[in-house]
């Protein structure tokens, strides 16, 4: 698994590449759509591959320990088996949900112990057996064991929790090396840059990171509520810090206008689920702009949701009758706003890429973020 870099923009630091996995290669920069618990809500895995066009998508942790087990996803030949996904796929390691869950969890120097959401049962994950676990879920990438600070956090805890992670970091990398992939394809290891919103944290903390030499490096414990300018400050500084070799995921962003932002500071992987969340409550990201469909302006609408959409929910079906679904808490209208929002976002990273090849990435961003931004 290696990651080749193709191209930087002559006036900012925006990237193309080709992350190369055992189950197909990734052309950045990419959005992956969030699949909790082996399913992105509301989508079928053909409509994944077909008019989302997604190139690889996350699985939880958290969320596929407690159900459906590890026992079935082992007998069924790992995730990608069980689930009918034949591309990449990534776990994150769990780190998030403690940070969630706070009011029903223990951290310790060895790990953390938590409470099902499910049943009420206590569990106890540690750096080695976050490892194991996803190391059986399949996961083509799987993501380092962290604690995920919430925003404000008190410089000292931030610190604290940082050389945490950094501990933690390494006993995940001792347990990947002491262990073998279950399933016959290559899998790695992302480190986790921390250190809340205070730049000598981020700084030490992109440094450790960096030395670990791993095939690529995530940044967390941003998008917990901190202003954007927080966040893009915050995501500019370690950028300039992390191998220019490696890529670089931004964990948790965001909105469109965010991953442009991003993207112009050198980030080169995104999650969120803020499209498909937001689709089940009507809320729309277009090509003009945010639309609420669930507004009276568009119930005589009868144009396409958005006519330089390239899913075929964007040409047969009008903002009309999406409306119709939507009020009427039709599971269709769920399933036809997450495939045009995820196919939006899939479709913003690869006219992204086009413009970074062609040097034109920072004029057509600064056109695009006041559209992406308008209401309509």
């Amino acid at each position: 698994m290696h990651f080749d870099l193709l191209h930087t923009d002559i006036k900012s630091k925006a990237r193309a590449g080709i992350f190369h996995t055992d189950h197909g290669a990734i052309e950045t920069p990419i959005f992956m759509p969030v699949g909790t618990a082996g399913t992105v809500k509301g989508v079928h895995q053909q409509e994944l591959r077909e008019d989302v066009s997604a190139q690889i998508i996350l699985g939880n942790t958290y969320h596929l320990f407690l159900r459906p087990g590890l026992e079935v996803i082992e007998a069924a030949g790992g995730l990608h088996q069980f689930i009918g996904w034949e591309r990449p796929m990534l776990t994150d390691s769990g780190g998030y949900q403690v940070y969630s869950m706070s009011g029903s969890r223990k951290i310790i120097e060895e790990g953390v112990k938590f409470q099902s959401h499910i049943n009420g049962s206590y569990h106890f994950f540690t750096p080695e057996r976050a490892v194991d676990i996803q190391r059986t879920i399949g996961a083509d990438i799987i993501m380092a064991f962290d604690e995920c600070t919430p925003y404000p956090c008190a410089y000292d805890y931030a610190k604290r929790s940082m050389h945490m992670t950094h501990r933690w970091l390494q006993r995940c990398m001792n347990q990947m090396n002491e262990t073998e992939p279950k399933y016959g394809y290559d899998q790695v290891l992302f480190p986790i840059v921390q250190g809340s919103v205070y730049k000598d944290l981020r700084e030490e903390s992109a440094e450790t990171i960096a030395s670990h030499n791993a095939v690529g490096n995530a940044i967390g414990g941003l998008s917990v509520g901190e202003p954007d300018e927080e966040l893009y400050s915050m995501t500019d500084l370690v950028c300039a810090i992390l191998p220019v070799d490696k890529p670089r995921y931004l964990m948790g962003v965001g909105t469109p206008a965010n991953l442009l932002e991003c993207i112009s500071m050198g980030i080169d992987m995104f999650d969120c689920v803020l499209p498909s969340r937001n689709a089940r409550h009507g809320m729309l990201f277009t090509s003009e702009g945010i639309i609420n469909i669930k507004n009276a302006k568009w119930e005589m609408d009868f144009s396409p949701l958005d006519s330089n959409g390239t899913a075929y929910v964007d040409k047969v079906y009008t903002k009309s009758y999406l409306r119709h679904l939507i009020k009427s808490k039709e599971n269709l209208g769920i399933q036809i706003a997450t495939i045009h929002n995820l196919a939006f976002y899939l479709e913003l990273m690869r006219e992204a890429r086009v413009q970074i090849l062609a040097n034109t990435f920072t004029e057509w961003k600064n056109r695009m973020i006041p559209r992406l931004k308008n209401r309509l």
